[in-house]
């Protein structure tokens, strides 16, 4: 279920930033830049890719303590960037209009638009391609495996998402979407630490004084794991989603219900703000005048010279 989460979240960030630029390029009658754009996010998904194997070989030249320190290192820092993630999602409530004057700029410059285009859309995907692949290895080491289906699903919603909002012109409640997969990706967040100071303590580098509890029931008479037991079936959907540990030791509850509160704070405090990932706003310019387009990129115009449309340039 962590997987599917993680996969819909990235996968539909990076929709809807190919789909802004895409339709801001439209906007300004260049619809032939849009391949560059497509472009931009082929190379992005193929560098991707490369990183996921490059990391996977990383992963296998360790062994013993070493794989215990860099599992749980992996494990740290994949939740320190996603609990970051969350954070910058909820306070950075004008990504359309950012990536907008990003488009802007690179079409405005005396440089190559095709080349400027290409390596926005490249960068901005490839970003959402690391953190995926940083995401999914921490949670592979958590839960001991990756379900490949529930990854590609979770993927395939967020493009569906993607198309019904860019290409349908449909309303998707997408402050609703952001805000509960967020809710649900803080408690993987807080599983990650925890699970990461497990590693930490199985290699020496913490000490480890027992468990405070077993809680996990005694395995079947067939040899198999009951239901509510971590690695039965409820439990370890439990772990995936929600960190669920059968047998904590006192300072992994500790970084588990820290980590669990200090960014629920941080996200609350910075989804106070009003606004919205993806804003309705007018556009300062008549889509079908070539001129509009000019004058608002030189901001020297309150109205196009050419059809009166009012520019709103503030």
């Amino acid at each position: 279920m962590a997987e599917l989460l993680i996969t819909f979240r990235e996968t539909l960030e990076a929709a809807l930033i190919v789909g802004i630029l895409y339709t801001f390029v439209s906007k300004t009658g260049r619809n032939h830049l849009g391949q560059s754009i497509i472009n931009g996010v082929l190379g992005a998904l193929i560098a991707s890719v490369a990183f996921a194997v490059l990391f996977q070989v990383l992963l296998g030249g360790f062994s013993g303590k070493a794989e215990e320190i860099f599992e749980g290192t992996v494990m740290i820092l994949a939740a320190v960037l996603l609990s970051t993630m969350i954070i910058w999602m909820a306070r950075n409530k004008n990504v359309s209009e950012s990536l907008e004057n990003q488009a802007s700029a690179v079409l405005a410059s005396d440089q190559n638009v095709a080349i400027g285009l290409f390596s926005l859309a490249f960068l901005s995907v490839f970003r959402e391609g690391i953190e995926t692949v940083l995401f999914l290895y921490g949670i592979f080491i958590k839960d001991g495996g990756l379900s490949l289906t529930t990854s590609l699903i979770g993927a395939i919603l967020a493009i569906l998402i993607g198309y019904a909002i860019f290409v349908q012109g449909k309303k998707v409640p997408l402050k609703t979407f952001f805000n509960v997969t967020s809710i649900l990706l803080i408690f993987v967040a807080a599983g990650l630490v925890s699970y990461g100071i497990h590693e930490f303590e199985e290699a020496g580098l913490i000490p480890y004084y027992g468990a405070l509890w077993d809680i996990n029931p005694a395995l079947n008479t067939d040899g198999s794991y009951p239901l509510l037991h971590e690695k039965g079936g409820i439990g370890v959907f439990a772990k995936g989603l929600f960190g669920w540990n059968g047998n904590p030791s006192a300072i992994e509850i500790i970084s588990y219900l820290l980590t669990l509160g200090l960014v629920s704070f941080l996200w609350t405090k910075a989804s106070e703000s009003p606004g919205g990932i993806v804003e309705d706003k007018k556009s300062p310019m008549n889509e079908k005048c070539p001129t509009c387009f000019e004058e608002v990129q030189q901001s020297k115009q309150t109205k196009c010279s050419n059809c009166d449309t009012e520019l709103n340039l503030q």
